[in-house]
């Protein structure tokens, strides 16, 4: 079974509606369990890991530049 990577600062989207018709989340903690804020109504909930990679959907990171990316464009300026 493969481990789903989740990171603080994530969008995602699990398989049931919360009940104020929101199904996206944002990660805020992550450890032995995963804190997510609804982004819809702001409620905050901790899921055991176990429990949130099976009600998981979809995952979103943000877009952010790697610090990688920038040395290597600034380098061929």
């Amino acid at each position: 079974m493969a481990f789903v990577v989740v990171n603080a600062g994530d969008t995602v989207t699990l398989r049931k509606q919360h009940p104020c018709g929101g199904s996206d989340w944002a990660v805020y903690r992550v450890g032995a369990d995963i804190g997510l804020q609804c982004a819809t109504c702001g409620r905050r909930v901790l899921l055991e890991r176990v429990e949130f990679e099976r009600r998981v959907r979809d995952v979103r990171h943000p877009a952010a530049t790697s610090p990688q990316g920038d040395s290597c464009q600034n380098e061929g300026s």
